[in-house]
Order: structure tokens, then sequence, then C-alpha cells
């Protein structure tokens, strides 16, 4: 079926549904965490629970320890499964241009006016959206096909004032691995390199010795 044969809330809304995320009955679960910044590296302990908050155990550096809880908020919920029904019903779709990739640009109106996405492959390779008071742009390079539906592995982002486009802070590239633990895809290791004012800062959060709750040995 081609591009041409569907309205653009179908082709969105199948690259929606194709992306990778937790059912209902996930339990949360334990991890070890090494965060390393620009030479520091803190060691510690994390629990995400069945609800997807995150708590950070053994770290006593404030500063990493939000970082930490930044991350696996991120994480987490990018992994909410919600009906796109429930997300894009005051949403309305229109076709933009396609570029010489293959992608394709879907225009947002209703409540998601001035937003637009594109989609390549049945997946969503590039998101532009206001939200909290900015513009978010997201470009994705790669993913990983899980069997399941789809997990970005290298991407960028990006921040602009909506009103003046100015840049606001600096340019995030980002590198996911992902491992299974028992049905549900965990993040193992993200990369994140920024670049701002000329100087590169590198932050590597790497996850381990996962224990889903509920799982023997998944105590804190």
């Amino acid at each position: 079926m081609t591009v041409t044969q569907v309205s653009a809330q179908e082709l969105f809304q199948a690259a929606y549904e194709n992306r990778y995320t937790w059912d209902s009955d996930f339990p949360g679960y334990t991890a070890d965490v090494t965060y390393r910044r620009d030479g520091e590296v803190f060691t510690g302990r994390v629990r995400v629970n069945p609800d997807l908050k995150a708590q950070v155990f053994e770290i006593a550096d404030e500063t990493a320890t939000h970082a930490i809880q930044g991350q696996l908020f991120e994480i987490a919920i990018h992994r909410v499964r919600r009906s796109f029904a429930d997300t894009h019903s005051k949403n309305t779709f229109a076709y933009g241009d396609s570029d010489q990739t293959g992608a394709t640009t879907i225009l947002m109106g209703g409540k998601a006016e001035g937003d637009y996405y594109q989609v390549r492959d049945n997946e969503v390779c590039l998101v532009h959206r206001h939200i909290h008071g900015v513009v978010v742009t997201i470009h994705t390079f790669s993913s990983h096909d899980t069997g399941e539906g789809y997990l970005s592995h290298r991407y960028d982002s990006v921040y602009h004032d909506p009103k003046t486009g100015e840049q606001k802070g600096g340019q995030s590239v980002f590198e996911d691995s992902y491992e299974k633990v028992g049905h549900y895809q965990i993040l193992s290791e993200r990369q994140i390199q920024t670049e701002e004012s000329g100087q590169t800062s590198t932050q590597v959060f790497q996850f381990s010795s996962f224990q889903l709750l509920g799982s023997r040995g998944a105590g804190t």
C-alpha cells in the first residue's frame, strides 16, 4: 500500500502503534547503575516501580542522582502504552512534503497545531513538537526492531524558543542499547554527547544485573 492510498492519520497511526512499549503487566525492575560524567564515575542501584516512578540508591551526589532519575523517567515515559485515540483524539493530520530519503511529513492540527512529524518505513523518524514552553526537534538516525515494535538506537535532540526560534542549550546526540529481561526490553546503556559553545560534554548511563520486581533477588 502506497502513501497516497492511506490518509495522513492512518500513516501516522501505523507508525505510532509500531513503537515498542511495555504492557500493563510491566512489574518494574531493579538494576545496578554506573554513571560517567566527564571523567567522574558514580555507582549505585536503581529501582523502577510498576507505576514507572524511579528511585536511586547508594549515590550521595545529588546532581548525579537527579541525572539518573531524569533518564529513568525519560525511558519509562516512552515505554508507556497509550492508545492512539487517548493520545491524539484532539489532533488532525495532513500530508506535508516527502524528502529524498522517503520520509513523509505529517502536519498536525487541532490541539497539536504547529507540530509535525516525519514517517519512514513505518517508523517516526522526526519529531518537532511544542512541549513545556519550548520546541523540541528529534531526528532518529537508526533504530532496532524488537519483533514487538521498534526502539530508537541513535538520535539527536535540540530545543528552540517557540517565539524567537533561538536555540536553547546545546544539541545532544544519544545512542541507546537494550537488553531483554523476561518479556521486556530495558535500556542497558545510554550515551549522550552534548555540544554547547564549542565544548562537548559526555554522559554515559550503564545499567546491569537486572531483576524484574517479584522475581527472586529483586529487592533493593
